[in-house]
């Protein structure tokens, strides 16, 4: 019988793995930090509603989980501002070899304590575990993904454990960013094959466990949020970017400037790609709030997640 969860595990962080040797997710396909620094921005402001809530605590955390190149972390220290920046710590959290970013600290393991917000973006999808070809009695596929003959699934345990630990670590807010699915839908048949899949050199190829290929499966978010428990909303990257602010700037820039022009349509096309139907913009955002803080004080109401 393959050890599914064994041979991705090795496949992405043993010596030599595919992210144990460093190799960085920008080469392999798009992601959100990539496009801009818009993602960045609303990040901060999800955080400075963190710190109101927190009551501007002396410290104030962003912490980045599989943090990949850096690139979200190192944009969200350069983009804050203020006294927020004053107190800010960032740290980006990888097992790949440490990254020189200014202002931002590399660690293997996430602190013990964070008093701030804790952002897994595109984490959770690359926590290896076990596929298993249906009918099967895993407790976890029984409530979670009911097979029929011959149907594939990822068992999402130990990206739940993983998301329920983080969750634990945090005085604020966490954040998971992924593409991922809903009961219903798995349910309902629309994964049959499972969602396993390979990326190398910006194509999506077949997955193999050699550690040539990111190695990725959609997230059962659903799950992951009845696991971490506590107060948590799960929204659409679309809508949620929308509620913090990063909407298009449209055609009329005052005074005719045509340099903030060309800055304002380069941003709308930046965000256009990261509030995308049918791309970044369909992915979950699965947001938990602890330690007195609230969702709602965090966004305001706004449509559940489809995929």
């Amino acid at each position: 019988m393959v050890d599914w969860e064994a041979r991705w595990h090795d496949a992405l962080y043993a010596p030599g793995g595919f992210f144990a040797r460093g190799e960085k997710p920008a080469r392999h396909f798009r992601t959100s930090p990539l496009v801009g620094p818009e993602l960045a921005e609303a990040l901060l402001v999800l955080l400075a509603g963190v710190d109101a809530a927190l009551g501007r605590p002396e410290r104030l955390d962003f912490v980045d989980m599989g943090a990949g190149g850096g690139e979200l972390a190192a944009d969200v220290r350069a983009s804050a501002t203020g006294d927020l920046a004053r107190r800010l710590r960032v740290t980006a959290v990888d097992v790949g070899p440490a990254r020189t970013l200014p202002g931002v600290a590399w660690v293997r393991e996430p602190p013990a304590v964070v008093t701030g917000l804790l952002v897994g973006h595109e984490w959770l999808d690359a926590v290896p575990c076990p596929v298993v070809v249906g009918p099967s009695d895993d407790p976890w596929l029984r409530t979670w993904w009911p097979l029929g003959d011959g149907d594939r699934a990822e068992v999402g345990a130990p990206r739940d454990a993983a998301w329920a630990d983080a969750v634990g670590r945090v005085r604020g807010a966490a954040l998971a960013v992924d593409y991922g699915h809903l009961l219903a839908d798995r349910a309902a048949g629309r994964y049959r094959a499972g969602t396993l899949a390979g990326y190398r050199d910006g194509r999506r190829v077949e997955p193999v466990f050699d550690g040539s290929c990111d190695i990725t499966a959609h997230v059962a978010l659903d799950a992951c949020a009845a696991a971490a428990g506590g107060d948590w909303v799960l929204v659409s990257q679309r809508d949620a970017l929308g509620a913090l602010g990063i909407t298009p700037t449209g055609p009329e820039v005052p005074g005719g400037d045509p340099m903030a022009w060309l800055e304002a349509t380069a941003r709308d096309g930046r965000v256009a790609e990261l509030r995308a139907t049918g791309g970044l913009g369909d992915f979950g955002w699965l947001l938990h709030a602890t330690a007195g803080v609230r969702t709602a004080d965090l966004l305001p109401p706004l449509p559940g997640w489809r995929p």
